[in-house]
């Protein structure tokens, strides 16, 4: 008796494809346990910060008010120097953040799977090159921008818990309070991530990409700070010569003397135009009164919304790159760079399950 052939089907006989996300969760869970561990500490220290900490310094500084000139009266210094200290730390540890991302992501994202071989294997399993790198931009993105986000959202909190209650509370336009407290952190760091992911494809070697990533982010950090108060229109403040000049405070663009013409010059550095010397020489200049461009308090918002933009952008951009390199390296006929063994052959990768392919 004869039995006709079976045909198994081509879904049992097809490959199996890998389960991105299971499979990248599965490579980087320390870094995902250790980006948890590190949020959830840095927002309890936060939470700490804005209440009992706050609360306790600014019941401090209270009681140094009503002291007055009395210099023997006690008051609780201690917690105004603790304050102090753990708002400055708290603050770097939030702008340290897009670093870190960038670091990550240049050494360990693609960087590490380029140099053992593990990119390799997961294209050779049906998996393409631009979906798996999607896939390594896409789900570490949202993680890391809702955890920046609640940092930054947390940071701005306990700063605005001290304002006006804590005599040496950190103004809003200071250079790391402001870059700590808003959205642009966010952005940087998305921007830390597309850097770190497009180093780590050009140089295909864990340290190379860990080094540029951290130079690049640095670099991003310092374009936007030197581009952001020219972002959003500035705010003009005149006052006369005589005067102490322009009243006003926030973030300083510009600042010097108006001349007869209504031209803005340099600030010569003389001094108050009541000193002899210094009103002849303003006389000479043909100046008539002081002015300042800055940016007030009002700004913060817009500030923050323009350096968001550019960041994305930016960010956008290098993850376009970071796509086109992929595919002209991992185009057909292509030559395999990667780490060879003694007998010439790639080094084996693992898959999901173990197996070796």
């Amino acid at each position: 008796m004869t039995t006709a052939p079976t045909t198994a089907s081509p879904a049992a006989t097809a490959p199996a494809r890998p389960r991105q996300l299971r499979w990248l969760l599965r490579l980087h869970r320390p870094a995902l346990l250790v980006w948890t561990g590190l949020v959830a500490v840095l927002a309890a220290a936060l939470l700490w910060l804005g209440g009992p900490l706050t609360d306790s310094a600014a019941a401090a500084w209270h009681q140094f008010d009503a002291c007055g000139m009395n210099p023997h009266c006690a008051y609780d210094q201690t917690s105004i120097l603790r304050y102090k200290d753990y708002y400055n730390y708290l603050t770097y540890a939030v702008l340290a953040v897009p670093f870190l991302v960038a670091a990550w992501a240049g050494a360990a994202l693609t960087g590490r799977e380029l140099e053992n071989g593990t990119a390799w294997l997961a294209w050779t399993q049906g998996v393409r090159p631009a979906r798996w790198l999607a896939g390594r931009l896409a789900a570490p993105a949202v993680a890391i921008a809702l955890g920046t986000w609640l940092l930054t959202w947390l940071h701005h909190r306990a700063w605005t818990a001290g304002e006006g209650r804590i005599d040496t509370a950190k103004n809003w336009s200071d250079l790391a309070t402001f870059y700590a407290g808003g959205p642009l952190a966010v952005a940087l760091a998305l921007a830390g991530l597309a850097t770190g992911v497009l180093l780590g494809l050009l140089f295909k070697r864990q340290l190379g990409a860990l080094g540029g990533a951290l130079c690049g982010t640095g670099l991003l950090w310092f374009g936007v700070q030197q581009a952001l108060p020219h972002l959003w229109p500035t705010v003009t403040s005149v006052a006369a010569l005589d005067s102490d000049g322009p009243r006003g405070s926030g973030i300083t663009v510009a600042q010097g003397l108006v001349t007869s013409s209504g031209a803005h010059i340099a600030d010569p550095g003389c001094g108050s135009g009541t000193y002899g010397p210094c009103k002849a020489l303003y006389a000479k200049l043909h100046a008539v009164s002081w002015y300042k461009d800055y940016h007030p308090q009002s700004h913060f918002w817009p500030l923050h919304l323009m350096g968001c933009a550019l960041l994305l952008g930016v960010a956008a951009l290098l993850t376009v790159v970071a796509f086109r390199v992929l595919s002209r390296r991992t185009a057909p006929g292509r030559p395999r760079s990667g780490k060879v063994t003694q007998a010439g052959k790639a080094p084996q990768a693992t898959g999901p399950t173990g197996a070796a392919v």
